[in-house]
């Protein structure tokens, strides 16, 4: 929730029964003082509640929204994201982490990559993934060196495994959300939503520029498409509205 505030200063004007050069320049000097203060006035923007991550399953129409608070402060220091989407300034100067379920010690996981042959994990940790049909759940995203990985928490279930290779582009919203589109031409692709987005696109830029001389295509778009199922597009809307951003998912 962002909620700007401001201070107004009331200006009362000094008077005077004698008129003298001395109280005259005092007054100049007040006025003076006061004229600084109003221009060095600061915006300041309240934190915003952290967003929770839910296991119901939630349908939206072809009119439905959903809204994902950010989990990070907001200030008025915003700076560039890749030289375009704004970034929170928490967000910005966060450590990244990268492992934050401590794959080691989860043997399902360890077994799944090593069988899989990949190297090095870069990033793990829940995120919500929206399902053809409009439902919202609770998965494990993971990702290798060479692969991204969908798991279920619950059952210890791979549901999805796509190769880097396989990627051609990221989709965000030039917005402070959380929801983030992985096109994948050759399947179908993947929308999901977690507040280390930022982390998640540095890292797989990063993993496929290393493993190749392609380098992942970032698009910043408050409205954009992808291919929920094989045969079915949808398209991701963002508007800020009061108190965050609103998500709208349209079936096209």
């Amino acid at each position: 929730m962002h909620l700007i505030s401001s201070s107004s200063i009331s200006i009362w004007s000094l008077t005077s029964k004698f008129e003298s050069s001395e109280m005259a320049q005092k007054s100049e000097a007040r006025f003076a003082k006061i004229d600084r203060l109003r221009s060095n006035r600061r915006v300041q923007i309240e934190d915003s509640k952290p967003a929770r991550f839910d296991d119901d399953e939630e349908e939206e129409g072809s009119h439905g929204s959903i809204k994902l608070r950010p989990s990070e402060k907001n200030t008025e220091d915003q700076e560039p994201f890749m030289g375009f989407k704004v970034r929170r300034k928490a967000s910005l100067h966060r450590d990244y982490k990268g492992d934050y379920l401590d794959v080691p010690s989860n043997s399902f996981l360890m077994k799944l990559i090593e069988k899989q042959g990949d190297r090095q994990v870069l990033f793990a940790d829940k995120a919500l993934k929206f399902t053809g049909s409009g439902k919202m759940k609770r998965r494990i995203l993971l990702i290798t060196d060479f692969a991204i990985y969908i798991i279920d928490p619950e059952t210890d279930t791979l549901k999805r495994r796509i190769a880097l290779a396989a990627v051609e582009r990221l989709c965000l919203s030039e917005l402070s959300d959380n929801f983030f589109a992985i096109i994948v031409p050759t399947e179908y692709d993947l929308l999901m939503a977690s507040t280390r987005k930022t982390e998640i696109v540095t890292l797989l830029v990063d993993a496929t520029k290393s493993m190749s001389d392609y380098e992942l295509e970032v698009i910043f778009s408050n409205s954009f498409e992808y291919n929920a199922a094989a045969d079915l597009v949808k398209e991701v809307q963002f508007e800020e509205v009061e108190g965050g951003v609103k998500t709208r998912i349209l079936r096209k």
